[in-house]
């Protein structure tokens, strides 16, 4: 499962690298005031941002395997290789030293494993730091760790050798030499130039023999790591399996590994669910749907008394009563045997356990300043300036019961030390700001609010047919009006707002070859397929009743919702069987079930109301859907509140074009909530005359394709949080540069948004040895990155992580480095939870 298509993200795979892995497809508000964090506002945050089930060694039992879900085989165990990716840095985090770990708040905290002491030992003429080494820590080949391994792999990551393939070089290349101290245990580090994140040197760190040859670099570490010195070491790399087996360090010096063997599993995320209701896997990071499966095997088992077999009306029966008969016992059967085989799958998932926090990790809205409308700094500040970012918190965070504040940092996450929101520097949500910010850059609308055609002033608003629970755990599949309906990707998101649909959207087909198909609920006639199933339709202006319709019509209307009620029965049944199981045949027919239902119950409606239904063979206007779509094209539809117009805002123009927007979302199945949280924001848009295009592309295709390529106008994906800002962030908000061959230089500034400011704040700050006065050049650079306007922070993450009940100090870690030594089962006897 990668983390575009996971709601549930990783860790920064090495600090200073952003990895491709990270970018989300997947997977952001304003607060009312420049205001830092209170100490309960801290403490609260923090609570929120991991979930381990902790528990002291004393009561976990020695030895045992945990099996542990990985996204895929790593490609490489170097973690400073180009295609090091989240497995590779949880591997390095077992069998090899950190000099310096991180804890809940995102604080780096020196590792006593390892170090007996590490300061700035000098500050002029050049900076020097000094390393004590624990003098038990040594290699599994029994080889002290001594200054020899600090030398080998300063002059391997330092970027004067070509020879070897490093990724990054970040804080090496500012090194001006590393030597022996007093003796071999200590180790001198001089600075070139001042390196305030000198902390995040030398981890992980890799013995001589790796680094002292390039070879070794470049090709033994990539498959295999022979030594290491963690309480774990490197047992197998079985590709074929998809599996690395860790096993415990005989020659660990510090606390024995609870666990005696950790096996790190390929398993994608589609698979997870089935793994856990077979108890074939122990931990896996999980999206909402298996999050939910796991949470509904916890609750008892609904009350009620089973249809029995043959039950029915009594008396004489025709052919197809009798027909009806034997498909009810066919049913039976089936449904006995799925019931069976339920009750077995909800005794496995009761074992286990969600853990959530909110992940180091934020999604963002990236608007790429390169070329085109969004070039304008005051287009973007008004692109940005009309989302509602904590209604997009509100839905993704408060169904999980986690904090759903906005983020307000592009550089340091809620809860860690400093933190405080800049987003003041750009401005809160305001409608009319957005539009003046338009209108100054020559973005202008024809100054009218048109009322929709064929909607009486005064009506309500149309309502979503969807459930309210977003994707919290509650069994929310039935819609509020029980018309089973579907969004418009076929797929049940539950993120609709009240008469959202239409608002000035353009959802592209799946294959992202057709950007410009409109979607349901536009201007026009209605059109088959282009009505909200399950969102009741307005009113025409004269309902059947009214014109005299009668005979054909009103028969019609009763059959179709005779029709819907038929269907409403057969997907209940459906569901029924289906017991959670959203990839079984039984549910696939649930959702076909309960389209068909709300497709019949609305052409009934329609009908009823004095409208054409266009269903197939009903003789509706063949060009409807292409009148629609022009029509939608000139104006956005926008929803207004309960009782009140839905108004119609004519899109801007300049020089006679539209501003039109393509927004690049991912198509694929874990990415339900991305292109949710899109339609949300390109509905807001719509409010001020933006005509967001949407493009669904692969998720294999989405980051190299669009993101780094720059094909794209809008996008949605997130970066993890760091302790070490100053390094981290700066080469995704470095200004591009102009490059030899004539191309431009990115890092990893995708949005193509910088300043020369902004670079120079962050060298500052990374030169800066005072604490204080380096938060505080971190602070500027972050307000200046919002006024910039070409990221838009929405919300950190949610991570949900299954485990067996009975682990303790594992699930969703937030900031915190796993101590993977603590990691075990619980004695028996004592509570599990």
């Amino acid at each position: 499962m990668t983390d575009h298509d996971h709601p549930s993200g990783r860790r920064a795979v090495c600090r200073g690298r952003r990895s491709a892995a990270l970018i989300v497809a997947g997977v952001l508000l304003p607060l009312p005031a420049l205001t830092g964090c209170s100490g309960d506002d801290r403490e609260a945050s923090v609570a929120a941002s991991q979930d381990i089930a902790p528990a002291p060694r004393s009561e976990l039992k020695s030895g045992g395997t945990l099996r542990w879900a990985i996204d895929a085989m790593p490609a490489t165990l170097n973690a400073f290789q180009a295609d090091a990716d989240a497995t590779t840095a949880r591997i390095a985090g077992a069998v090899l030293p950190s000099m310096f770990t991180v804890d809940a708040a995102g604080t780096p905290q020196r590792n006593a494993d390892y170090l007996d002491a590490a300061e700035i030992s000098a500050r002029d003429p050049k900076q020097v730091v000094t390393y004590k080494i624990n003098p038990k820590a040594r290699w599994s080949d029994g080889t002290p760790i001594t200054a020899a391994d600090f030398i080998a792999q300063w002059n391997a990551l330092r970027g004067k050798d070509n020879a070897y393939w490093t990724a990054r070089n970040a804080g090496y290349d500012r090194i001006g030499k590393v030597e022996q101290g007093a003796g071999p245990r200590e180790v001198k580090v001089t600075f070139a130039r001042p390196y305030a994140d000198w902390r995040s040197l030398f981890t992980p760190l890799y013995p001589k023999s790796v680094m002292g040859d390039a070879n070794a670099f470049n090709d033994a570490a990539r498959e295999q790591l022979k030594i290491g010195a963690g309480p774990f070491l490197v047992g197998k790399r079985d590709a074929e399996e998809g599996r690395v087996v860790l096993v415990r360090n005989p020659k660990w010096w510090g606390e024995p590994a609870k666990l005696r063997t950790i096996v790190l599993q390929s398993l994608p995320g589609d698979k997870r669910a089935a793994a856990l209701a077979d108890g074939s896997i122990d931990v896996a990071a999980v999206d909402q749907i298996a999050a939910k499966r796991v949470a509904s095997a916890l609750r008892p088992a609904a009350s009620g008394s089973p249809r029995k077999p043959g039950s029915g009306n009594a008396g004489p029966q025709d052919d197809g009563a009798r027909a009806q008969g034997r498909s009810e016992a066919r049913s039976d059967a089936k449904t006995a045997k799925t019931a069976k085989t339920a009750a077995t799958e909800n005794a496995v998932l009761r074992g286990y356990t969600i853990r959530k926090a909110l992940e180091p990790a934020y999604t963002q809205l990236a608007l790429n300043g390169s070329s085109g409308p969004l070039a304008d700094d005051r287009v973007r500040r008004a692109v940005a300036r009309a989302i509602d970012r904590q209604a997009l918190a509100d839905v993704v965070l408060k169904p999980l019961d986690l904090p759903s504040k906005p983020l307000g940092s592009h550089l340091l996450m809620a809860g860690q030390h400093g933190y405080e929101d800049h987003s003041d520097a750009l401005g809160g949500q305001d409608t009319g700001a957005a539009k003046a910010l338009l209108a100054d850059a020559g973005w202008k609308g024809d100054g009218t609010d048109r009322q929709q055609a064929g909607e009486k002033r005064g009506a309500s608003a149309p309502r979503a047919g969807r459930d309210a629970d977003g994707y919290g755990y509650d069994d929310g599949d039935e819609p509020s009006d029980d018309r089973y309906g579907d969004g418009p990707d076929g797929d049940r998101d539950g993120y609709d707002f009240p008469g959202e649909q239409g608002d000035g959207v353009y959802d592209g087909d799946a294959d992202g070859r057709n950007p410009g198909r409109p979607i349901p609920g536009h201007a026009g006639a209605p059109v088959r397929g282009d009505h909200e199933a399950g969102a009741r339709p307005a009113a025409a202006e004269a309902p059947l009743s009214f014109i005299g319709a009668v005979g054909s019509e009103v028969q019609q209307a009763a059959l179709l919702r005779q029709s819907a009620s038929f269907y409403k029965e057969a997907a209940a049944s459906e569901k029924e069987d289906a017991d959670g199981d959203t990839g079984s045949s039984a549910y696939a027919r649930y959702k076909r079930y309960k389209k068909r239902a709300a497709q019949t119950l609305t052409a009934a409606e329609l009908i009823e109301n004095g409208q054409p239904p266009q269903l197939p063979g009903s003789g509706g206007n063949p060009g409807a859907r292409h009148i629609g779509a022009a029509r939608s094209y000139e104006a956005v539809r926008v929803a207004g509140p309960a009782g009140g117009k839905a108004a119609r805002v004519a899109t801007v123009k300049k020089d006679g074009k539209p501003l039109t927007l393509r927004f690049v979302l991912p198509d694929g199945t874990g990415s339900e909530q991305l292109r949710a949280v899109g339609r949300r924001i390109a509905t807001m848009l719509g409010k001020i005359g933006v005509q967001a295009s949407l493009q669904r592309v692969s998720d294999a295709s989405y980051f190299q394709d669009h993101i780094a390529s720059g094909d794209y106008d809008l996008a949605l994906y997130s970066w993890p949080g760091t302790a070490y800002p100053a390094t981290d962030a700066r080469p995704i908000y470095a200004k591009p540069q102009p490059a030899p061959d004539g191309s431009l230089t990115v890092e990893q500034n995708y949005t193509r948004v910088g300043t020369d400011r902004i670079d120079q704040l962050f060298d500052q700050a990374a030169s800066e040895l005072d604490e204080g006065a380096a938060h505080t050049l971190m602070e500027q650079a972050d307000a200046r990155i919002w006024a910039a306007a070409g990221s838009i922070p929405l919300y950190q993450r949610p991570a949900l992580v299954a485990t067996k009940k009975s682990l303790a100090n594992v699930g969703a870690f937030g900031f915190a480095t796993p101590r993977f030594q603590d990691i075990g089962y619980k004695k028996p006897g004592l509570p599990q939870s």
